[in-house]
């Protein structure tokens, strides 16, 4: 009766490299419609890194005519927000792109996207990892979507 409590730690070891290594995804993407028409909204969303570092050089919908990473910060009581070129993805790490924080500004969305809508982002890396994801248009005094 020995012979079971020996395969215990072979199928526990066996088991143990079967698990899937992370990959590059994204999740949680929404895109915050601007107040005014003609001026920029906004989309946020976490990324998830793979086993590698890489970093995030862009992201673009084939409804935007111009879109930019963008970082905000605050030094005393000033608040600003300044274009950033690229945003490093340690590997393992969640990067949470969020008011306040880091986002996409998005230039000229086309009118007809509306409340309600979905936008498809394309996300670009220097690993040449590229992710669409469909993400929820919501109105600009809209609660973001639960995740």
């Amino acid at each position: 009766m020995r012979l079971p409590a020996l395969l215990i730690p072979a199928a526990a070891a066996a088991l143990a490299g079967c698990t899937q290594p992370p990959e590059l995804t994204v999740d949680g993407a929404y895109v915050r419609l601007p107040a005014v028409a003609g001026r920029p909204g906004v989309a946020y969303f976490t990324v998830h890194g793979a086993t590698e570092a890489t970093k995030l050089i862009s992201v673009t919908s084939p409804v935007v005519i111009r879109s930019e990473l963008h970082e905000s910060m605050t030094s005393g009581v000033m608040s600003s927000m300044a274009p950033i070129r690229d945003v490093p993805v340690p590997a393992r790490a969640e990067l949470v792109f969020a008011p306040g924080g880091k986002h996409v500004m998005l230039f000229d969305i086309n009118q007809r996207v509306k409340p309600g809508s979905t936008m498809k982002l394309l996300f670009t890396f220097s690993n040449n990892a590229r992710i669409t994801v469909q993400a929820p248009a919501i109105a600009a005094g809209d609660p973001a979507p639960a995740s």
